[in-house]
């Protein structure tokens, strides 16, 4: 069970909430490279096309990052950070990469303000401590700085938080919406299905908000 070090933002959630059927070291779990995409390749271009709509471009850090980061356009600068360095070795659009479990270490290694955007694309669902992560892409992004969260209905269930595994989808982005509320502060908080009900492919949900 884990241990929030009286951080009592998280007596919002039931005490299992961010347990895991897994528990085990995520380093180990993500040791072998997977060089495969986890969406359907029209939800990966809705997720492209997201982020040219929303015009993330400049200094970009891709959380929870892999082989392939899905922009139409690549950024300026994209830092990419994830689990697999065999992962983040091929990706192609960054132009640095660095390996980190953020539910061991949640302190993102950059200086405040430094960067235009933060993604996190399909992710957030495996966060065990995403308040502390949410505060520290708050203190990385300049002021005005969009965060941007996108998910699907995939994921590995054992590595998912307990509170996304007994919910759908539109639970899934109020639990998205509660993080950004209990962190910041945030403005702008947009949260949209981005695929039309009835699509036949992988969903894609969207929320974001931009730093104050």
């Amino acid at each position: 069970m884990n241990s929030f070090n009286g951080n009592n933002r998280y007596s919002a959630f039931p005490v299992d909430f961010f347990n895991r059927a897994d528990d085990g070291l995520d380093a180990t779990f993500y040791s072998s490279p997977r060089f495969v995409t986890h969406i359907d390749e029209a939800a990966i271009r809705c997720i492209g096309e997201l982020y040219e709509e929303l015009e993330i471009r400049g200094t970009v850090l891709d959380l929870m990052s892999s082989w392939v980061s899905h922009f139409l356009t690549t950024p300026k600068e994209l830092v990419a950070l994830g689990m697999n360095q065999q992962e983040l070795q091929q990706n192609q659009a960054a132009a640095s990469w660095m390996q980190q479990d953020l539910n061991v270490n949640t302190l993102l290694p950059f200086t405040d303000s430094s960067f235009d955007a933060v993604v996190c694309c399909v992710s957030v669902d495996y966060l065990t401590k995403p308040l502390e992560v949410f505060d520290e892409v708050h203190r990385v992004l300049r002021p005005g700085g969009k965060f941007v969260n996108t998910f699907s209905n995939r994921c590995f269930p054992t590595k998912a938080i307990n509170g996304w595994s007994r919910t759908d989808d539109e639970g899934h982005a109020r639990i998205v919406a509660q993080y950004y509320d209990l962190t910041g502060p945030w403005e702008n908080l947009q949260v949209q299905r981005r695929t039309e009900f009835g699509h036949q492919g992988d969903p894609v949900y969207a929320l974001w908000a931009d730093a104050t």
